[in-house]
C-alpha cells in the first residue's frame, strides 16, 4: 500500500510526459490526485503493517502529515486543471504577469507536480533517517522547475537562491544524520543507525554530545527548508515568484516535510532525556520566526511575498509548539493541519486576484469584494482563518499552544508570541481589507466577472476544513493527532 502511494504519481508522471492531449493529462491530474487520497484514506481506516526493521512505514504522525499533503495536493489538482485549461484557451504574454504559465509546456509542469507528490509520500513514510534525508532532497529537485516556470528574470533568482540555501540545508543536515550514527555506535565498535524507531527504543544509550550536536545540525537543516528565520531567505522569493497553485502547495506541504525531520530529531533527543537541550532549541528559533516575520507584515507590498512571510510565521508556531511540548506539541499538530488548509487556500485565491488584476502589487488591487464576488469574500475570510481568529481551527491550535506555555510559568514566551501575533494580524487586515473592500485603482474596473467553479471551490473547500476543526475535530482525527503527539514526545490535552 505504501509503495503504492509512492509510485503511482511517479508512474503518472512519466504518462504524462509520454501523453499528447492537454485534455487527458489534466484529467490523469486529477484522478492520480484522487486515487492517491483514496489510498491515503484506506491507510487511515487500516493502518499497513510494518516489518520490525524496515524503511519504510506509515506511524500517526506519516499519516498525519500525509493526509495534508495529499488532501491539498487534490484540491490544487483541480485548480490546475482549471488554470492550464484558461491558459490553452488565451494563452498570454510573458509581459503578462497575471499568466499562471508562460511559455511552459504542460508536460513538463504535470510531470514535476506529480513527481512532488510522490517525493512528499516518501518523507512521510520514512522510518530510516538517512532515507528521509533523500526524499527530502528529492522535493528540492522536483519542485525548483516549477517555481522557474513564469520563466521571468525574477524568477530565475529566485530558483537558483531557492537550490543554494537549501542545498546548504540539506547538506547540513546529512552531517546531522553522520552525528547520530556515531552517538549510536556502541562502544565496543558496533556501527550505529538512522532507524527511528531503533534509536528511540535505545536513546539511554545514545552519547548525549554527540545526539547534541547532530540535532543542532539537523535542526538547522531542516529548518532552512522549513523557513525558520534566519535560513528562510530562499522562502519569500519562491513562494512569491512560482505559480499560485505551486505555491500552496509548497506552504501548505513540502514545509511540513521538513518539519517532520526535525520532529523525528525531537522525539530521539526527548526519549534520550535531552527534550529540555532540543525544546529550548525549537522555541527559540520559533519566536525568532514570529517577531522577524511579524515586522514584514506590518508593511507588506506584495500580496503573494505577505502570505510566504505568514508562512514563516507560522513555522514559528509550530516549532515554538514542539519546543514547548506537553500538550503543546499536539496543539503544533493541529495547527499544522489548519495552516496547511487556510494558507494553500490563499495562495489559490492569490492566483484569481493575479489573473485578474494582473499584479502582485497590494496598492494597485482593490474593490476585489466587487470585481470577483466569491474570490473577495473567501479572501476576507482567509484573512481571520489565518491570523488565529475564532471560529476557525487557526485559534484552537494557537489558543492550545498559548495555554500550555501559561501552564508551564512561560509568561515572556507567550507574551512575546501574542505581540508577534498581534502586529502580523494588524499588517494583514490592512492588506486583506484594501484589496478586497478598498476602491478600484484607476483604470481598473469594478464590474463582477463570472469566476469558475474550479477556481474557487477548492479555496473554499479547504477554509471549510479550518472552520469545521474549530468547530468540531472528528474522533479519527483526534486520535491520530494524540498518538503522534505522544509518538513524538508531547502529550495531549
Amino acid at each position: 500500500m505504501i509503495w503504492a502511494l509512492v509510485f503511482l504519481p511517479l508512474a503518472s508522471a512519466l504518462a504524462s510526459v509520454l501523453i499528447r492531449s492537454d485534455r487527458i493529462r489534466r484529467a490523469m491530474l486529477v484522478a492520480t490526485a484522487a486515487a492517491h487520497s483514496a489510498l491515503t484514506g484506506i491507510c487511515w481506516i487500516a493502518p499497513p503493517a510494518v516489518a520490525p526493521g524496515a524503511w519504510v512505514g506509515l506511524d500517526a504522525a506519516g499519516r498525519l502529515f500525509l493526509g495534508i499533503s495529499s488532501l491539498l495536493f487534490l484540491a490544487v489538482s483541480v485548480y490546475v486543471a482549471h488554470s492550464l485549461g484558461r491558459e490553452s484557451r488565451g494563452r498570454q504574454t510573458e509581459e503578462d504577469t497575471g499568466a499562471v504559465f508562460v511559455n511552459a509546456p504542460e508536460a513538463v509542469f504535470t510531470a514535476c507536480l506529480l513527481m512532488f507528490l510522490s517525493t512528499m509520500t516518501l518523507v512521510v513514510a520514512s522510518r530510516h533517517l538517512g532515507l528521509l534525508w533523500v526524499a527530502v532532497e528529492a522535493t528540492t529537485l522536483a519542485t525548483a522547475p516549477l517555481i522557474y516556470f513564469h520563466r521571468q528574470p525574477s524568477s530565475l533568482e529566485a530558483t537558483w537562491k531557492y537550490l543554494l540555501v537549501c542545498s546548504v540545508g540539506i547538506a547540513l543536515a546529512l552531517l546531522g544524520n553522520f552525528l547520530i550514527v556515531v552517538a549510536s555506535a556502541s562502544a565496543d565498535g558496533s556501527g550505529g543507525t538512522l532507524l527511528a524507531p531503533d534509536l528511540v527504543a535505545r536513546a539511554a544509550q545514545l552519547r548525549a554530545p554527540w545526539l547534541k550536536a547532530a540535532f543542532v545540525f539537523l535542526l538547522v537543516g531542516y529548518g532552512t527548508k522549513m523557513g525558520l528565520v534566519p535560513m528562510h531567505t530562499w522562502l519569500p522569493d519562491a513562494h512569491s515568484e512560482a505559480p499560485s497553485p505551486v505555491s500552496a502547495l509548497l506552504s501548505g506541504a513540502l514545509l511540513n516535510c521538513a518539519f517532520l525531520g526535525i520532529l523525528r530529531a525531537h522525539s530521539i533527543c526527548a526519549a534520550a532525556g535531552l527534550g529540555d537541550f532540543s525544546g529550548t532549541l525549537l522555541a527559540g528559533f520559533g519566536l525568532l520566526s514570529m517577531g522577524v516575520a511579524a515586522a514584514f507584515l506590518a508593511n507588506a507590498t506584495d500580496y503573494k511575498r505577505m502570505l510566504a512571510y505568514s508562512s514563516v510565521e507560522h513555522m514559528g508556531v509550530l516549532a515554538l509548539g514542539a519546543g514547548l511540548g506537553g500538550v503543546a506539541l499536539y496543539g503544533a499538530m493541529l495547527h499544522a493541519v489548519n495552516h496547511s488548509a487556510v494558507k494553500a487556500g490563499l495562495f489559490l485565491l492569490a492566483g484569481n486576484f493575479l489573473a485578474a488584476y494582473r499584479t502582485k502589487s497590494i496598492a494597485r488591487v482593490g474593490g476585489g469584494a466587487r470585481r470577483l464576488p466569491a474570490s473577495g469574500l473567501l479572501w476576507l475570510l482567509g484573512l481571520f482563518a489565518i491570523t488565529g481568529a475564532p471560529p476557525f481551527g487557526t485559534f484552537a491550535s494557537e489558543f492550545t499552544i498559548l495555554k500550555a506555555a501559561f501552564a508551564q510559568g512561560r509568561t515572556a514566551v507567550a507574551v512575546v508570541a501574542l505581540a508577534a501575533l498581534a502586529i502580523a494580524f494588524a499588517g494583514m487586515s490592512k492588506a486583506f481589507l484594501g484589496m478586497s473592500l478598498g476602491r478600484a485603482p484607476e483604470g481598473e474596473t469594478s464590474a463582477p466577472e463570472r469566476e469558475a467553479a474550479s477556481a474557487v471551490w477548492p479555496a473554499l473547500a479547504l477554509l471549510a476544513v479550518s472552520l469545521v476543526l474549530g468547530l468540531w475535530i472528528p474522533h479519527g482525527l483526534q486520535a491520530v493527532l494524540v498518538q503522534a503527539a505522544h509518538l513524538l514526545g508531547g502529550g495531549a490535552p
